[in-house]
């Protein structure tokens, strides 16, 4: 019976071995199979989170229209036609020459003949601007705004150059000026494919555009329909004196489908031909934050403008669940000891702005504390960092940001030097 008892256990421990793990090798199995279910149930919702929407549009960019913060990019370089995006040079020109004095809104203009709508290139989308009438500067930017027409981008391109290669020219020169290497026009309206543009430097130029003229947002890009021509438009004579009738006025809805439909959006410019795909540029803010997503090269052919609106509604709304501008107002800094210069005291500043974008989340409960790097000395420059200004919210440490000084600190005299050496040394003893 003993020998029975032997063989059995000799038995069951040879099929253990032979099915089943070790002791140790049993404590490794289950660690990692803990670790992976901690990993799947903490990292991966909070990457779904924050995961972007897959979008069909070649190219998007989506920046924090107050700090310039990129948030999102996707082939961002690529090259393509702006489109009717255009106008918004053509148009930022113009609100420039008005800024200036040299125009206003109010001023009224009868379209040139090159300007006419009739005169326009085939599937041109326009306005009317026709023979016999009459309209203001802010009707032409409500007609590149509202209808996308080209006949309004030649008209207000010919109120200020003496031709429309003139003002091409005179686009490309800003172009030039604000940084944009690979933006460059031929037209004014965005008709030709040789228009070139890509994604972040278009969104670079829609926050230069907001920034000089935030105006134009609720006086044109926001407005939702636009009527013309009336029958103001029409004094009675057309160029050579015969009289006019004023044909039916047309209504016209704003090519920017996301307005009224997307909470915040109040611009800016939808464009379309067929090398290019169909185009936006949105500008959206909620609650302080402000989005500027240009997106480029939506599918040109049938649904494509959907397409393009939907990508636009899901990144916007992405952008906004994920980041949120941070806005800090803490007034004017107290003066730091100098020690050894000409002045005991020097003023510091902050040597970044206090505006920059955060993590949806984070933000609530804002505090900030300065610390300064040991005692200042002089001489040192403006513009030398002395300290840091860390900022904090309910999370925790939220950013910190090098505090540098306003002026020069020149070097004090021998004996004023001496007398702070002398503080110093003392001061260290007080420490230790």
């Amino acid at each position: 019976m003993k020998e029975f008892l032997t063989e059995a256990r000799r038995i069951r421990s040879s099929r253990r071995k032979k099915k089943g793990y070790s002791p140790l090798h049993k404590f490794f199995l289950i660690f990692h199979f803990s670790f992976f279910i901690c990993f799947f149930l903490f990292a991966f919702p909070a990457a779904a989170q924050n995961q972007a929407p897959a979008l069909a549009t070649q190219s998007v960019v989506v920046m924090d229209a107050t700090t310039g913060t990129i948030v999102f990019e996707k082939n961002p370089d690529d090259e393509i036609p702006p489109a009717s995006l255009t106008k918004l040079m053509t148009m930022h020109l113009a609100f420039r020459e008005i800024a200036a004095g040299r125009a206003s809104p109010e001023e009224i203009i009868v379209p040139p003949r090159e300007s006419w709508a009739v005169n326009q290139l085939p599937r041109s989308s326009v306005m009317g601007l026709a023979n016999g009438q009459r309209l203001s500067l802010a009707e032409l930017f409500l007609g590149m705004a509202v209808f996308s027409g080209n006949d309004a981008a030649t008209a207000c391109a010919l109120c200020f150059a003496p031709s429309v290669d003139a003002f091409v020219e005179m686009m490309n020169r800003e172009a030039r000026s604000l940084g944009l290497p690979h933006t460059r026009f031929v037209d004014a309206s965005g008709y030709s494919e040789e228009n070139m543009t890509t994604a972040r430097e278009l969104t670079e130029f829609c926050r230069i555009y907001l920034d000089a003229h935030p105006e134009s947002l609720a006086n044109y890009h926001s407005v939702r329909e636009f009527a013309y021509p009336r029958a103001e438009n029409y004094p009675g004579l057309d160029l050579s004196g015969n009289p006019v009738r004023a044909p039916t006025t047309r209504l016209h809805s704003n090519n920017n489908n996301l307005l009224g439909r997307v909470e915040g959006v109040d611009g800016l410019k939808t464009g379309y031909i067929p090398e290019s795909g169909y185009n936006i540029a949105i500008t959206a803010e909620r609650d302080g934050t402000r989005f500027i997503a240009v997106l480029l090269g939506a599918p040109s052919e049938w649904g494509g403008d959907r397409l393009r609106d939907e990508d636009g509604r899901k990144i916007v709304e992405w952008a906004f669940a994920n980041y949120r501008t941070v806005k800090l107002d803490i007034g004017a800094m107290e003066a730091v000891r100098v020690w050894k210069g000409k002045e005991n005291y020097a003023s510091l500043v902050p040597a970044s702005p206090l505006k920059f974008t955060a993590l949806a989340e984070r933000g609530e409960e804002i505090s900030w504390h300065v610390t300064i790097r040991g005692p200042i000395i002089a001489p040192l420059p403006a513009g030398s960092p002395v300290g840091d200004l860390v900022i904090y919210d309910s999370l925790g440490e939220l950013r910190s940001i090098p505090l540098v000084t306003v002026g020069d600190m020149e070097r004090g005299g021998f004996f004023k030097r001496l007398l702070d050496s002398v503080r110093l040394f003392f001061r260290q003893l007080q420490k230790k």
